[in-house]
């Protein structure tokens, strides 16, 4: 963890801290995220897999409200300034539009039995899935703080190639191969 050496954090205080490296493992968590619900990681195929990415999901849920509470802590008015849109700074915005993905992804999850139709449930899920990752990469690489900028980028680029290709093998390629 690079970000744990930056000079950014001089002076910080622990909520802040705190905050910050929950967005930072909220966004990694994010990389593996499709790559268990489609079986890509060894030992986590099938119901295992789907099980961890639902344990997974609590977990981004978890580091999404400890990165929120963290800033608030840190600047109330800032933090309310972002929730309600009217931050001067345009990476709050994506900030708060993954969140409210993540929060409802959340919710959607915890009523997923009493959706009819699971279809219905899947095609929502995976559109939420897709705003929160671009929505979260946007935010991550317009802040300019603990991350440092090639491994941010990497990590940003490695967490939209494995969300894109899992959405595209496993709602496209698989359905077509077993249709």
């Amino acid at each position: 963890m690079l970000a744990a050496f930056s000079p950014w954090l001089a002076y910080r205080d622990a909520a802040y801290i705190t905050g910050g490296f929950a967005g930072i493992l909220a966004l990694s968590l994010l990389l593996i995220q499709p790559l268990m619900v489609a079986g890509y990681l060894p030992g986590l195929r099938g119901p295992g897999g789907r099980r961890w990415h639902r344990r997974t999901g609590v977990a981004v849920v978890v580091c999404v409200v400890a990165h929120v509470g963290g800033l608030y802590i840190t600047s109330p008015p800032d933090t309310l300034d972002a929730l309600l849109l009217v931050a001067p700074t345009p990476f709050s915005v994506y900030g708060v539009t993954a969140m409210w993905g993540v929060l409802l992804t959340g919710l959607m999850a915890l009523a997923r039995r009493r959706i009819a139709r699971p279809v219905l449930w899947r095609r929502a899920h995976n559109a939420l899935a897709a705003v929160v990752v671009v929505a979260t990469v946007v935010h991550a690489v317009q802040i300019e703080g603990a991350m440092e900028l090639v491994s941010k980028w990497a990590l940003c680029i490695a967490v939209l190639v494995a969300t894109a290709v899992t959405l595209l093998d496993m709602r496209v390629l698989r359905r077509r191969a077993s249709g």
